[in-house]
């Protein structure tokens, strides 16, 4: 899929709707933009329920917060 779309004088790009179909966005969903040498990652932030249960052998005592460090 090749999808080519331009900057605008307020510094805004389009994401095209092929993209936008593929990749299941929504309107009012937030993005995180990760330099990566001359270009940029775009990865959708994700949602808490997505993130429930990736590390299921984390320990949830005695870890160090970041309160901690003062």
């Amino acid at each position: 899929m090749n999808a080519i779309e331009t900057l605008s004088r307020k510094f805004q790009i389009s994401i095209p709707k092929s993209v936008r179909e593929e990749q299941r966005w929504e309107p009012g969903q937030e993005f995180v933009f990760i330099p990566k040498g001359r270009g940029v990652l775009i990865m959708p932030v994700p949602e808490l329920d997505e993130l429930r249960g990736i590390a299921p052998e984390a320990k949830t005592e005695g870890y160090r917060d970041q309160k901690d460090r003062y």
